[in-house]
């Protein structure tokens, strides 16, 4: 099962690359890891760096894999985007958080992009 949902996971990765791509966003590193952890994609969309965490589920039910990413998700991914902001001297860039759900049915994956799905104002410190 594990296997499969690693399967999964990158293939849902694949495809939301894919639709960022087609839909404007420049894409500049894939699972960005530091030893606090780990960002799915990060790109930029026009002069704005993008920090996306990718869910996906293998069918509609019981929920939206939006609804997974938690409070300590989004801390994680808010500590590994400021890690790689502050090591590419873009810490006055615009930066923002967003979701890529990928809902695999019958009928092919269905995509949403969550722009600003979270943000965590003066709550982060590094």
């Amino acid at each position: 099962m594990l296997k499969e949902n690693l399967g999964l996971g990158r293939l849902a990765e694949e495809i939301a690359v894919t639709f960022l791509e087609e839909n404007g966003f420049q894409i500049l590193a894939r699972n960005f890891r530091i030893r606090l952890g780990e960002v799915d994609i990060v790109a930029k969309e026009k002069d704005t760096f993008c920090f996306i965490e990718v869910k996906s589920k293998s069918s509609d039910r019981f929920g939206d894999p939006l609804e997974a990413v938690s409070l300590i998700k989004q801390r994680q991914i808010s500590r590994v985007a400021l890690s790689y902001l502050k090591e590419n001297k873009l810490l006055h860039k615009s930066a923002r958080f967003d979701v890529v759900s990928v809902v695999f049915t019958q009928s092919g994956p269905k995509i949403e992009l969550i722009r600003d799905a979270f943000n965590l104002g003066g709550e982060l410190s590094y």
